[in-house]
């Protein structure tokens, strides 16, 4: 299969490359992982992020370790796209989707039941909330752990109201509802 990018990154999957003749300037064309890599470390970073994040069925990124592992995910991903009459295309979605992507991250829920991060919900939605020294023996974090899985986890990444106070001397964590 030979696969083109035009430069809206539009990616076309192609069963032969008679039809390569047909598209407009600008448009890139490669058929291997290692073309695909050839072609990337001439693109902006934020490009491939584009790419990544428009395919159909992926976790969007905000950015990747480097253009390598970029062209290996989206090699990956593109070999399950498959040609109809023609070609079949596929459109990016355009940046503004990103705050969407974001949006609708916080909204989902925390998934599968018998995880840590199920059970450190579970401990700060009692109504007295959840001591640390708690959290730290359901878990078997520590401090620090708890801490940064409270503030990145929790209230960035999940988006909770999580509300930290001081009783009888010991540090509380508890859901706003």
């Amino acid at each position: 299969m030979t696969f083109t990018i035009d430069l809206e990154n539009n990616i076309t999957v192609l069963a032969s490359s008679q039809h390569i003749e047909e598209h407009q300037e600008g448009t890139e064309t490669f058929s291997t992982p290692h073309e695909l890599a050839a072609l990337a470390a001439k693109w902006p970073g934020s490009r491939l992020v584009e790419i990544w994040n428009g395919l159909p069925g992926v976790e969007p990124v905000e950015r990747f370790t480097s253009r390598q592992v970029a062209a290996t995910r989206i090699w990956k991903t593109i070999q399950n796209l498959q040609p109809t009459a023609g070609a079949q295309r596929r459109q990016v979605a355009p940046n503004k989707a990103s705050a969407k992507h974001k949006a609708s991250r916080r909204a989902r829920s925390t998934g599968r039941e018998n995880t840590k991060t199920a059970k450190v919900i579970a401990l700060l939605q009692q109504p007295e909330g959840a001591t640390l020294r708690a959290i730290m023996r359901a878990t078997g974090w520590q401090t620090h752990s708890v801490r940064g899985f409270v503030s990145g986890h929790l209230k960035k990444k999940l988006g909770l109201k999580v509300r930290s106070s001081q009783r009888d001397g010991e540090r509380v964590y508890s859901i706003k509802h």
